[in-house]
């Protein structure tokens, strides 16, 4: 249960400076409304540090069933407890949008466009275009966890298959957050770079059930490319870490 709960504790910190840093700078009348995309891709960079710091060592802080995912396709993670963790995944993210709400109430309320309202819940595409917005979603969540494999490399001798905690060691936060941050900055603005299952659908199931006011469609036909895409990134990029290990 301690597991569970860093995963829960760390997707809600993740979710909620993440999107919050997104509320903060599109809805009406914050300080730092207009603030622009580099200032998210910062507050997300951000976010990704904070959480893993402060769970790491409950958990290993996946924070993203595509990083459980790739653990458990490379052979680092029971998948036996895969399901668990991404449950424990989606609740905090859902836990942590539903407070960016509480948080912004007022801005939301006074905020006329029902779009950026839903952009501080969940993404949508630049260019609505499933087949490029999956292959964008591919590839954003393949750096990530390739890049989460090789930092969590040197730690893996300390740890059984049968660990819940083979992840993210306290140490790893820095590095992933500038990862992250990289991701946005580069290969981001096509899809608002979901790279994380949770991140998408724990706050658009929140989305659909909060009573806003000048609500947006939800767009649950959109909603399985920031699951399968990332899910499908994070397999390649398992198999990849595999082949490298295997030719080393």
């Amino acid at each position: 249960m301690t597991e569970l709960f860093g995963e829960f504790l760390g997707t809600f910190i993740l979710i909620l400076l993440g999107n919050g840093v997104v509320a903060n700078v599109n809805l009406e009348k914050t300080y730092s409304k207009g603030g622009g995309w580099i200032v998210i891709t910062a507050g997300w960079g951000m976010a990704v540090f904070v959480a893993v710091l402060a769970t790491a060592d409950l958990s290993g802080a996946h924070l993203n069933p595509a990083v459980t995912i790739g653990l458990a396709v490379a052979g680092l993670f029971d998948w036996i407890k895969v399901i668990p963790f991404i449950i424990a995944q989606i609740l905090g993210a859902m836990a942590g949008a539903a407070t960016v709400y509480l948080f912004f109430r007022n801005h939301f309320a006074i905020t006329e466009t029902a779009g950026t309202k839903k952009a501080c819940f969940c993404t949508a595409p630049a260019i609505r275009n499933f087949r490029n917005n999956f292959f964008s979603e591919v590839v954003g969540t393949f750096i990530l966890v390739f890049a989460v494999l090789m930092i969590s490399l040197p730690q893996l001798e300390y740890h059984s298959l049968g660990s819940t905690k083979v992840g993210l060691g306290s140490l790893g936060a820095l590095p992933v957050s500038l990862v992250v941050f990289s991701i946005g900055m580069s290969l981001g603005g096509t899809t608002g770079y979901a790279i994380n299952p949770a991140r998408d659908l724990g706050p658009r199931i929140v989305h659909w059930w909060l009573p806003l006011k000048k609500k947006d469609d939800t767009d649950w036909r959109y909603a399985w490319i920031p699951i399968l895409g990332p899910i499908t990134g994070a397999s390649i990029a398992a198999l990849g870490y595999l082949l490298i290990l295997k030719f080393s």
